[in-house]
């Protein structure tokens, strides 16, 4: 897997201390970085932007489908250390929870789920004693496999945000473009078709609850300005798939693999991945859980009127899960 040739948006120091100079005016105005009326003042506040944030803050434009927004500067002592679990985590770091507040809010609406994180609208991504094997953010020990952010919902996000607040051993995010792949049109035709459901991963213990039947879901879609994905093989049941499908899921797979890069995030960098074009992962790691370990924060956003999903989505159940947003749309 190559080192990462992922596209850099550079912010100049001018820029840069507008950005958060404005998130830490933000929070002093509202005391607490969680605050409802923190959140509604955001479209507000993006508008006092200068152009120059704007502008490293376009939509993604290339087939890549993601980009580094470099030039913030943090203090890692200044941070305390790595929370041991994202419920530890408390207002550590809260400038930059409103930092990441403005970007997501500036590329669109924030959300956040009901059933994840105590619905708070920016996550804190760290490992978790006793969940390194698993397939979350908490986990370490094992590869976190490339998929979309939140698969299950059809009220996922069309942009993920990672902020970058310590990453001493440079622990790689992967990333792989559904548009640099080379599939054949056989296959997409395939998994064009609503053949298998994506169930909800372990960090929705209620929505794993949900009596009702899993909705089949197509994998591929294709969207005015190229192929999309939803995609998630670690929580997509094949059993009542037919073998062609099958193989054509396992192709997709293996060129997702092919083109897949390894972004090594540095302190104060934001990874902004359009999440209907872009599978994300995690390299394995062994985490230390002595408060240096890696640790990211995580916002999501959507983008009103995007053609980017089929119209079917709108008749899903969800799982009983609600999306919440940052104000009313």
């Amino acid at each position: 897997m190559p080192t990462s040739p992922a596209p850099v948006r550079p912010l100049d120091d001018a820029a840069a201390a507008a950005l958060t100079s404005l998130a830490a005016g933000l929070l002093a105005d509202h005391a607490s970085a969680v605050s409802p009326a923190l959140l509604t003042a955001l479209p507000g506040a993006c508008d006092r932007l200068p152009d120059a944030v704007r502008h490293a803050l376009r939509p993604v434009d290339t087939d890549d489908g993601l980009f580094v927004l470099r030039g913030l500067r943090l203090d890692d002592r200044e941070l305390g250390p790595t929370p041991g679990h994202w419920s530890d985590a408390g207002d550590a770091g809260a400038l930059w929870d409103v930092t990441l507040l403005l970007v997501s809010a500036l590329m669109g609406t924030p959300i956040a789920w009901d059933g994840q994180q105590d619905g708070r609208f920016v996550h804190n991504i760290v490992p978790s004693p006793g969940h390194e094997s698993e397939q979350t953010g908490a986990s370490s020990e094992v590869l976190l496999t490339p998929h979309t952010e939140d698969a299950f919902h059809p009220g996922r996000a069309h942009l993920l945000l990672l902020c970058c607040m310590r990453n001493h051993d440079r622990v790689a995010t992967t990333a792989a473009s559904v548009r640099r792949t080379a599939l054949d049109p056989a296959d997409v035709e395939r998994l064009r078709r609503p053949v298998a459901p994506i169930l909800p991963d372990d960090a929705y213990e209620e929505a794993r609850r949900f009596a009702g039947r899993p909705d089949p879901v197509p994998t591929l879609f294709a969207a005015p300005d190229g192929l999309t994905l939803r995609f998630d093989p670690a929580y997509t049941p094949l059993d009542g798939a037919d073998a062609g499908w099958r193989e054509a899921y396992g192709r997709l797979g293996a060129e997702l693999a092919r083109v897949s890069v390894a972004v090594s995030l540095e302190p104060g960098d934001v990874l902004v991945v359009d999440n209907d074009v872009v599978v994300h992962g995690r390299v394995p790691f062994t985490a230390r859980y002595d408060g240096t370990d890696r640790w990211l924060k995580r916002a999501s956003a959507r983008v009103t009127g995007r053609p980017t999903r089929p119209a079917a989505e709108r008749g899903e159940h969800g799982y009983g899960q609600a999306a919440l947003t940052a104000w009313p749309v």
